[in-house]
Order: structure tokens, then sequence, then C-alpha cells
């Protein structure tokens, strides 16, 4: 199997380097100073779990240096997902299989819009890593994991071959019974910590701890909950309070990807988390004040991000 990993970020480069780690086919699409160092000096990642450098049989951040892929994991940002399928239709084979392992409740339908539906398989991950420094990846919370499925909760052949690719690596892993569900659920819980962290500047801990930012994360969640019924999920009705444990038990001084982003100056995933919330709002006519709010006072700053 040849793995192509596209976005070598906290997300691609762990997973993309853990999948090579274990001496498997993997392509890395990386770009500047980050493919410069990994050319250089291989991949290496600071874990939790131990520290290794790996090699992958090519680097580039060309496409066309690229050869057809068997598998496709892309790990940019919500927004660039669609820009990132039309750039990988060049290696699709007749059975190539794309899964998307960014935050955002809307990543597999932004492939479909692009990509044709017998390529595109759901999926998540769940990992706290970024970039430390060029070439390097620290992954500093949470037992890395990847969940994928079929759209349509069908169990496939192909995503057997998904698991055998995952397997080899050691992280775990597992076939979804229902991957829409567990999508939403973990952008319930990211949307949720994200935006509100941002605007507070507090870390998960200092929000959960608090009695009126805890409101806020719940009647966020809510929102959520909401919309993601509204749009046939099957989500459980009792996955608000357990978005809620699940917060709370995060490590005290842990921050989301996004807040961080926001806080550093950085174009961030505001639109795709809640922005897409209140514009699905919207569309569903269903109030979300409590995402509007959070949305319209960071918008000004993530204007001003993509600016730069």
């Amino acid at each position: 199997m040849h793995t192509v990993i596209v976005g070598i970020g906290g997300v691609g480069g762990y997973f993309g380097g853990k999948i090579a780690d274990s001496g498997q086919k993997v392509t890395m699409i990386a770009r500047g100073k980050h493919l410069e160092a990994i050319q250089k000096n291989g991949l290496q990642v600071k874990s939790i779990n131990g520290d290794f450098i790996t090699t992958p049989f090519m680097v580039t951040d060309t496409i066309d240096e690229v050869e057809q892929a068997d598998l496709i994991l892309i790990c940019t940002k919500s927004w660039q997902v669609v820009e990132a399928a039309k750039m990988i239709r060049s290696i699709l084979k007749e059975d190539t299989i794309v899964i998307p392992l960014q935050n955002g409740a809307d990543n597999a339908e932004k492939l479909l819009s692009v990509l044709d539906s017998k390529h595109v398989v759901g999926g998540l991950c769940r990992i706290y890593s970024k970039i430390e420094a060029p070439g390097v990846i620290s992954h500093f919370g949470f037992p890395p994991e990847v969940v994928f499925g079929e759209l349509d909760k069908t169990k496939t052949e192909r995503l057997q071959k998904v698991k055998e690719v995952f397997d080899k690596t050691g992280f775990n892993n597992r076939i979804s019974d229902d991957i829409l569900v567990d999508i939403w659920s973990k952008f319930m819980f990211i949307a949720t910590v994200s935006g509100l962290g941002a605007l507070t500047r507090a870390t998960i801990g200092e929000m959960f701890g608090h009695p009126e930012l805890n409101k806020t994360l719940r009647q966020t969640a809510t929102e959520i909950y909401e919309i993601g019924i509204a749009k046939g999920v099957a989500l459980p009705d009792d996955i608000v309070d357990k978005i809620m444990f699940f917060i709370g038990k995060q490590p005290y001084d842990s921050t989301a990807s996004t807040q961080r982003d926001i806080m550093e100056h950085r174009p961030s995933e505001l639109d795709n988390f809640n922005g897409f919330i209140v514009k699905e709002g919207k569309n569903l006519n269903i109030s979300t004040p409590t995402n509007a709010f959070i949305y319209a006072c960071l918008q000004p700053m993530e204007a001003k991000a993509r600016k730069k």
C-alpha cells in the first residue's frame, strides 16, 4: 500500500510519521522550511509515547512527482480541503481511498464536491500535537487514535485494508459503526472549547471550572447538537452531557489547536467551527445565539490574520 499524506502538521506529521516508521511506503506533501528540514534530516517526532525519526519514501511539494496512491490522508486545515481534493485528482487510481482527518463536521462533504464518492471514506483523529520546529512534530497529549468508516455505514473490504495499514503502526484505530455520529461528537467537543478558549484566553480546565463559562460551554454544545440532529445525524440524547464530562477530563492546561492559532494571530478554523454552526443555523432556521456571539467576537481577529 502506498499512503500519501497531504499536510504534515501535527496530525499528518504524527500519523504519517508512524506509518512511515512502521516500514510502509509513505509520500508526504509538505512545503517551505518544513519540507526542506524533512528532506534533509528526516521527520522527527517527539512523543509522550516515545520519540522517533523516520525517512519517508518521498517528501515533496510537487504533486506531479508523486506516484499513484492506494490511500490518501488529508491532514490540512478544514478550509484547505477542497484545494487538497483538487490537487490529488492526478494521483487517484480506480480504487484509491481518501480519508479526511482534520477537525470539522463537513470535510467529507467538501471532498465529495470534488471527488467521486467511490473514493471518499469518513474519518477523524484524536491527538494533541503540533509543529514544534521545521521538521519536528510534538505529540504532547492524548493517546493518538484514528476512527474511520463508510459514510453509508456499510462494512466494506476496503476498510479492513485501511485498518491493516494502521494496525502495523501501533496507534489506536477503529472502524466506526456510524462515522457521522463520531465526526459530530468530536466536532462538538473541539468547536465548543476552541472558540470560547480563544475568546477568553483560558485553558480548557479554567473554562470548565468557571461556573459561568461552564454554562457557556454547555450552551455552545447544545446548539451544535440541535444543528446535528436537524441535519439527520443520529446523535444520542445524552451526547451534550458526555461531551461536558469529556471536557472535564482533559488536562487542566490544555488548549485546542484553533484556539492557539487565533491567539498567535494565524488563520484558523473559526469559520469551520462556530461559523459553520451559525451558517447552518440560518439555513435551518435554528437559533444559535451562543455560537453567533463567539463567532462575531473573533471575526475581526480572524480577518486580520488572513490579511497577513
